[in-house]
């Protein structure tokens, strides 16, 4: 790979990015190897207060969040005190959702780790659905409520389907996070610090800002440039549905409830620690063996909606065809997002770990960016 050239690359697609203003900051580290062969803040942590972006900037993680605590369920499977197999119930006795038929479900950790449990979010519910209905909270809201509680009612609410029959992007991270903290008796920060960040080294990783001095500024896209977040606001998704219910200041909060699917605060730098010890085997956390069936679909060809192309291992989206998913990845690549403005994905076969965060929703979740972001990265490898 021509360094210099690849620099420019990735510089040209984060500068026409922020001019557009469809961005205002961003943190982008890429890996190949294990060797950081670009590493960039750009942009604004707050345009307002004229706040250039640093490269150890911390950002609210969303979904971010669910492979960190997909990994410290895994850990737990590796010592031998959690099963995928395990009934949910025999760690929640509490949390019994029934079916529309009003049967119990027999639901699995493998269910909530692969979002085949039969929940969903509310943000994809129709305006006054289900969860709305039950004041289920998405995590990402001042919702005012511990995580007992929310439990309680996403478990009021009717499951979608039969477990293990379909899948669906959902909640489910968050009945894991309850799982983990009750198998570690601890609360569901330390019980991640004690099986993922501490172990990593990954310091900027927690439920609140560890240095609010360092947090980002929220933004959300708008014309004729992104505007700040307000606290709390509301973001549309797609047609037809509730939208985002947002809380930028539920990063500070060490009240609010642990969101293990959204509730992280966290830096570009720590995720890559995460994703290069995954990549790399899973020392010191977990042996190879269970990194590759985190990273081996686990669903079969149950369709995932808004992702052809793609399934889904435990814990995150997983490529199985670049033709159909329109993407110059290699089959195999692991992908997520976050609602604040992330991207993240590791290429295995190319031992690529590529990190963007930005503090601009939707637009560095799921907007062009993350496309240009993607081609730019394996056309500067291609032309090594």
């Amino acid at each position: 790979m021509n360094p210099d050239r690849f620099q420019a690359r990735m510089d040209e697609v984060i500068d026409r990015t922020l001019a557009d203003k469809r961005l205002v900051g961003a943190v982008i580290k890429i890996a190949i190897d294990g060797v950081l062969v670009y590493n960039r803040a750009a942009g604004f942590a707050d345009r307002e207060k004229n706040q250039p972006m640093q490269e150890n900037a911390l950002f609210r993680l969303a979904s971010v969040s669910k492979p960190i605590v997909s990994t410290a369920a895994m850990v737990l499977v590796s010592q031998g005190r959690l099963r995928l197999d395990d009934r949910v119930d025999r760690w929640l006795p509490e949390f019994c959702p029934r079916l529309e038929s009003g049967e119990f479900a027999n639901l699995t950790i493998w269910h909530l780790m692969t979002h085949t449990a039969g929940l969903t979010y509310r943000f994809f519910q129709e305006e006054n659905g289900p969860y709305h209905r039950a004041g289920v909270s998405d995590g990402m809201d001042q919702a005012g409520i511990t995580l007992e509680e929310n439990l309680r009612r996403i478990a009021s609410v009717p499951l979608l389907y039969t477990p293990g029959t379909q899948w669906k992007y959902s909640i489910a991270t968050d009945v894991l996070g309850a799982v983990i903290a009750k198998v570690i008796d601890l609360p569901l920060d330390e019980a991640i610090r004690t099986l993922v960040t501490a172990p990593l080294g990954m310091d900027d990783t927690a439920f609140t800002a560890v240095d609010p001095e360092r947090l980002t500024t929220a933004y959300a896209n708008a014309v004729p440039e992104p505007r700040p977040l307000r606290d709390p606001d509301s973001i549309d998704f797609i047609e037809g549905t509730a939208g985002f219910r947002l809380a930028p200041g539920r990063a500070l909060d060490d009240t609010a409830y642990h969101s293990g699917g959204a509730g992280m605060v966290g830096s570009a730098g720590d995720l890559l620690l995460l994703l290069e010890a995954l990549r790399k085997g899973g020392a010191p956390l977990m042996p190879e063996s269970l990194v590759r069936e985190m990273a081996t679909n686990q669903i079969g060809d149950l369709p995932m909606a808004y992702w052809p192309g793609r399934g889904f291992g435990l814990g995150f989206i997983l490529l199985n065809d670049p033709i159909a998913a329109d993407t110059p990845e290699s089959p195999g690549t692991w992908r997520m997002g976050g609602t604040y403005g992330h991207s993240w994905f590791v290429d295995p076969e190319k031992r690529l770990s590529v990190v963007a965060f930005t503090n601009t929703a939707l637009e560095g979740m799921s907007g062009q960016f993350t496309v240009d972001l993607c081609e730019a990265v394996y056309d500067g490898i291609r032309n090594e």
